[in-house]
């Protein structure tokens, strides 16, 4: 099974050697790094490290684009998974082994990290609106493709890169999961979580822009989230047409 890491980032010079150090210690596998654009030292500490394959976007186009081009950027290389993870400390390299071993396993197609899928340490909280928003997002999501997922909004994920080539996946930003979600359950893809731990290190993190509002950000989800089940109800009643 040829598995490749891929790690989307964007300003990420405080955290990026740390990371990928530590997921070189816990397995030995392929990994891409996609600079989305980095105005600050991330591309010359990329360019100083061995080992690592690097994609750089001239600009900023986005954390939907950066999973994108991880996607096609395995399927070129035939990979048979690709494992998506962020750069800012808050997904644990040491949980990468499990994501292997469930796609080994062959019973799904995603595996999504959920991290709230089990009770346990909740020392680490996200601010409230992120939370709400996350809970609210994964009730629309789960009620309307008849999913039962805890954690719409998780980047720490395993993809069977054949599933991901039936996709079109053109949404750039941060709404990226609202259009994924609606493809795979149309492609009738197999969806598992496996839960991780919920770090929250900076919670003063943002999103730029418009997005730093939380009523703008839930209404661009469900803005983008509806666009795309209209898109994909408009395909069916053509391919239904002939």
């Amino acid at each position: 099974m040829k598995v490749l890491i891929a790690i989307p980032v964007f300003n990420e010079e405080r955290h990026v050697t740390k990371v990928l150090a530590e997921i070189r210690t816990a397995v030995q596998t392929d990994i891409l790094v996609i600079d989305d654009g980095s105005t600050d030292a991330t591309p010359a500490i990329l360019a100083r490290r061995r080992g690592i394959r690097v994609l750089r976007h001239r600009d900023n186009f986005g954390y939907g684009k950066s999973l994108a081009d991880a996607f096609h950027y395995a399927a070129a290389d035939r990979y048979d998974w690709v494992i998506t993870m962020d750069c800012d400390e808050q997904h644990e390299p040491a949980s990468l082994g499990c994501f292997i071993a469930a796609a080994a396993r062959d019973e799904a197609d995603i595996i999504s990290g959920s991290r709230y899928l089990l009770s346990g340490d909740r020392r680490d909280q996200p601010p409230p609106d992120r939370r709400n928003i996350n809970i609210l997002i994964t009730q629309v999501v789960n009620r309307r493709l008849g999913l039962h997922l805890t954690d719409s909004f998780c980047g720490f994920k395993a993809h069977r890169v054949a599933a991901m080539n039936r996709l079109r996946l053109t949404e750039p930003g941060y709404a990226f999961p609202m259009q994924f979600w609606v493809q795979a359950v149309r492609a009738g893809l197999r969806i598992a979580e496996l839960p991780v731990r919920l770090i929250y290190n900076d919670p003063s993190r943002h999103f730029g822009g418009h997005l730093d509002d939380p009523n703008r950000r839930l209404r661009h989800y469900l803005e983008v989230f509806f666009r795309e089940l209209e898109a994909v109800d408009l395909c069916t009643q053509c391919a239904a047409s002939g």
